[in-house]
């Protein structure tokens, strides 16, 4: 089983510090959703899971290992990171694009071994490309385009995926599709993160929310007990009901609170 930690994580970008001593402790199983206001840290804290920003103070393990301290190719066959927005600027088929989630095994995208094959074809299944795999990745749609490169990241078989606003730019039905299949790599053991700022989808997906505000974790736990009107109001400045149902809870931003600042 792979634990990911942080301890007391900071991370100074220039002058402003991103991220004020973060202790998280990542398991194995669960979902994660990392929410919080813009400028609050949630892409710092990724990378820095990543292992691809330094800390000013403290570290990021991986089973008790110093992430920073582990050879490059040992990181990347432990960790997927899937960034927010990321593009294809080659007109690659769609197949060779997820290949290159073989790269950290030794895999060469085009002569790949029947495990690398595999890899593949399950990672295309699992997002719903399995018949654009000859495309090329430069035709897709941005919704499609999304998906294939969640495909890369399924592709390493990593233990641990992390995801930068991984549905932002998907419909609502691949939105539920993306966070499928999100839940079943979880499900199937693997520590699971990703940034979310639909909250209504974050609490029915999620096993734990981590809600983030000012480079600081200011709760996290199940989504019923983070995702209160109170802590709404105070780190996203909304006014918000939180809807009780079967099976879950939605919540609707009614209004903004006034900016006390100005």
């Amino acid at each position: 089983m792979t634990r990911l930690e942080a301890r007391s994580l900071t991370v100074e970008l220039g002058t402003r510090r991103a991220l004020d001593g973060i202790d998280l402790s990542l398991q194995p199983g669960r979902f994660t959703v990392i929410v919080g206001p813009n400028g609050a840290g949630k892409t710092t804290l990724l990378r820095s899971l990543a292992g691809l920003a330094v800390p000013t103070k403290g570290e990021v393990v991986l089973n008790d290992r110093s992430l920073l301290g582990m050879p490059a190719g040992e990181r990347a066959r432990a960790i997927a990171y899937l960034p927010q927005g990321g593009g294809v600027a080659w007109p690659l088929p769609v197949a060779g694009v997820v290949a290159l989630g073989r790269l950290p095994h030794g895999e060469h995208p085009d002569r790949l071994p029947k495990t690398g094959r595999e890899a593949v074809a399950s990672a295309l299944r699992s997002v719903g490309l399995q018949d654009l795999g000859r495309r090329p990745a430069t035709a897709l749609s941005g919704g499609e385009r999304a998906r294939a490169l969640l495909a890369r990241a399924l592709a390493t078989q990593a233990p641990v995926l992390l995801a930068d606003e991984p549905v932002a730019a998907l419909d609502p039905r691949h939105q539920l599709v993306v966070l499928d299949v999100l839940k079943a790599r979880a499900r199937a053991g693997a520590t699971v993160v990703a940034i979310m700022h639909d909250l209504t989808l974050a609490a029915r997906f999620a096993d734990e929310i981590v809600l983030l505000h000012g480079g600081k974790v200011e709760a996290s736990g199940p989504p019923e007990t983070v995702l209160t009107g109170e802590r709404l109001a105070a780190t996203f400045g909304i006014r918000a009901q939180v809807l009780r149902q079967a099976g879950g809870f939605l919540v609707v931003a009614e209004s903004p609170l006034p900016d006390l600042r100005q």
